[in-house]
């Protein structure tokens, strides 16, 4: 266990926070609820935004940007829509000294700007599809509050479209939760569920909301991203109307979806340890870190003259850095990068120099290999992915093993209480079931993976079920 960082096992949320100390991922700002993102932690965020931004554009999204401030009446148009987010509101009443006419409050998500804007830029079928995503902030007034997980100000990409017809926005919300597993479980490691939720916890305006959800290692469920098919309320809410090849008027039928740094959380959460951060290669600010070893000024130069030679071709194959820093020692240093998390390090020293050999060290699994200077830059790549896969098939067989099949309520109260994991479930498909299960339990619907059948008994009430539901405490 790294100096300063609780281990799981005693408290795991104390080493969550922890390892988000040690890493230098984020700090509470002056204001309850708000973080700051420290620069190691937001090298990771542009990391993830880099990546998904090309997932977006390859796919025809284009990125724009829409104001902050949002006139209380918009979010008033579309009643579930105010309803849902009304507790949430940070309210804006004074500008300039002077009280303003209408409150405007910053924005909890940008649909209702976004669709007082569509209304004057859709006349036409030849108008649409209108593809645009934004990086942004937002506000929502939390109560209860935790370091990238949930905090009252955090920063996410936002996708909102409109479409022509009904099924083009049904394909366009499943094109975006697929962009989601992939970007989940090929780029972060994390293994995800994906599918519908329930109507009492779907996106408030939304005819459906679909999500991946991931276990994490206290075997609770992390809602990743969600992706919304909004059908034609927002459009009729601002009277957004398009005429049709055939010559009719119709409402556009809309979609929206997003990711936020509570990613982050995730890929902490996902794979990290008690001596601190693990991140995935694909995702790691920094893959590879070198760090020389000497004794002298002599040692120094030849240790720093061999090392420029061994890296000269390392430019552009992978991310690294040479930790020649003099006022610290190679321990020191070990242990620092390790709890920053990155994946690999390399150690070499006078005795290396002689034997022509350096020492690999792999962050996930503590591994050692002695490696041929001249082999370095191939051996390197290769030793990244087989990180970045053992990584995912790691987390992927704990949530398997955590993934029970569950019939009795009993039961289930029992292991959710004792174990923790992903339950199998029947359920009637009643919200009353639901909300009686959340207050029981403390558990909720994660998931409902329509693709699948089975017909049975609710484990509440008996009454029929056409398919378990996936259930679990969550963040």
């Amino acid at each position: 266990m790294a100096k300063g960082i609780t281990k799981r096992s005693e408290d795991y949320s104390r080493w969550y926070l922890d390892v988000i100390a040690a890493a230098k991922l984020a700090d509470y700002a002056p204001v309850k609820g708000c973080m700051v993102i420290r620069p190691n932690g937001y090298a990771i965020w542009e990391r993830m935004q880099a990546e998904l931004d090309t997932m977006f554009k390859e796919s025809g999204h284009v990125n724009a940007y829409f104001p902050l401030l949002i006139p209380e009446s918009y979010l008033k148009k579309e009643a579930e829509h105010v309803e849902g987010f009304a507790p949430e509101c940070a309210v804006v009443t004074q500008g300039g000294g002077k009280k303003l006419e209408e409150r405007l409050v910053i924005r909890p998500t940008s649909e209702t700007i976004i669709w007082s804007m569509y209304k004057d830029w859709i006349q036409s079928h030849r108008d649409l599809p209108i593809l645009i995503n934004q990086w942004a902030n937002v506000v929502r007034w939390e109560m209860r509050t935790r370091l990238f997980l949930r905090t009252m100000e955090f920063l996410w990409q936002e996708g909102h479209t409109a479409h022509a017809t009904a099924g083009e926005a049904q394909e366009e919300t499943l094109r975006i939760l697929e962009i989601y597993r992939i970007f989940a479980e090929d780029f972060m490691a994390m293994p995800v569920l994906t599918g519908v939720k329930s109507e009492r916890e779907k996106f408030a305006g939304a005819l459906q909301t679909y999500a991946i959800e991931a276990m994490m290692q206290d075997c609770k469920a992390l809602q990743a991203g969600t992706s919304h098919n909004l059908g034609q309320n927002f459009a009729k809410a601002f009277d957004v109307k398009f005429q049709s090849e055939e010559g009719n008027l119709e409402h556009v039928w809309a979609t929206s979806w997003g990711v936020s740094t509570r990613l982050i959380g995730g890929l902490i959460m996902s794979h990290s340890d008690d001596l601190g951060l693990v991140l995935p290669p694909k995702l790691a600010p920094l893959q590879v870190v070198v760090v020389p070893i000497w004794r002298g000024d002599d040692e120094k130069s030849s240790v720093l003259e061999r090392l420029s030679a061994i890296t000269a071709d390392w430019k552009g194959k992978f991310r690294f850095r040479i930790d020649d820093r003099d006022n610290y020692r190679p321990g020191w240093k070990f242990n620092e990068w390790e709890k920053q998390g990155v994946p690999i390090r390399i150690e070499i020293g006078p005795r290396d120099l002689e034997s022509g050999e350096a020492v690999l060290v792999r962050r996930d699994s503590g591994e050692k290999e002695r490696i041929p200077h001249d082999r370095l830059l191939t051996e390197i790549p290769t030793v990244l992915q087989q990180i970045q896969k053992d990584l995912f098939k790691r987390a992927a067989d704990f949530r398997d093993a955590n993934t029970h099949t569950c019939d009795d309520y009993d039961d289930l109260k029992q292991r959710l209480d004792e174990d923790g994991g992903f339950y199998r479930v029947h359920w009637n498909g009643k919200r009353e079931s639901e909300e009686r299960l959340q207050n029981e339990t403390k558990a909720t619907i994660r998931v409902i993976q329509t693709e699948q059948s089975e017909k049975g008994s609710c484990i509440l009430t008996g009454e029929p079920s056409e398919r378990r539901v996936v259930v679990a405490r969550a963040y």
